[in-house]
């Protein structure tokens, strides 16, 4: 099973403006140095917890459908299902309801109910492709303020530190993430 992001985020959640004035910088001569280290830095805490911050979406390709019936959306926090296809022997894409699906957003990872009456793909890698929307919402107040904060912190961190490459990251970053992590078994 493979998951990419199709859609990525429309913002980020943490702004120019709110990184500058945590970084106590009131020029814009180095927007561009600054601006840089947000994306890295939500992409950083995306990758350390498995969740993604703003809304986004994700497609999951398989070979097959699970034995339980059970998908787990690794990247968290599960918001909907948007679309579902399955491959046939000739590549051709069949579309499937969604409505049949069951959606357990609730749960960390999410979880799609795979309904027993979809058709199985006809090819024997890739054949099935699933569409999911995760996040916590489009707006940056709608993401937890501790990965907001270490998305600060690794800004703060990388924007004093842009001279040296063998900087470690900062503990106090690792602490803020780490119960938002996603764990697999």
């Amino acid at each position: 099973m493979s998951a990419t992001v199709t859609t990525p985020p429309a913002l980020e959640p943490v702004s120019l403006d709110e990184a500058k004035a945590f970084l106590r910088v009131e020029h814009d001569d180095d927007d561009d140095v600054i601006a840089a280290p947000i994306a890295g830095s939500r992409i950083h805490v995306e990758a350390q917890t498995r969740r993604a911050l703003i809304a986004q979406t994700w497609r999951i390709v398989r070979d097959s459908w699970p034995q339980g019936g059970a998908v787990s959306v690794m990247t968290a926090p599960l918001r909907e299902l948007i679309a579902a296809r399955v491959y046939g022997a000739d590549n051709t894409s069949e579309e499937i309801t969604i409505d049949d699906f069951g959606v357990d957003a609730s749960s960390t990872p999410g979880v799609l109910l795979v309904p027993r009456s979809v058709k199985a793909p006809g090819r024997a890698t890739s054949g099935i492709e699933l569409d999911v929307e995760v996040g916590y919402g489009d707006a940056p107040e709608d993401v937890p303020e501790p990965l907001r904060h270490a998305i600060q912190l690794l800004v703060a961190h990388w924007y004093e530190n842009r001279a040296s490459r063998d900087a470690a990251l900062p503990a106090n970053v690792a602490a803020l993430i780490a119960p938002y992590r996603v764990m697999s078994l």
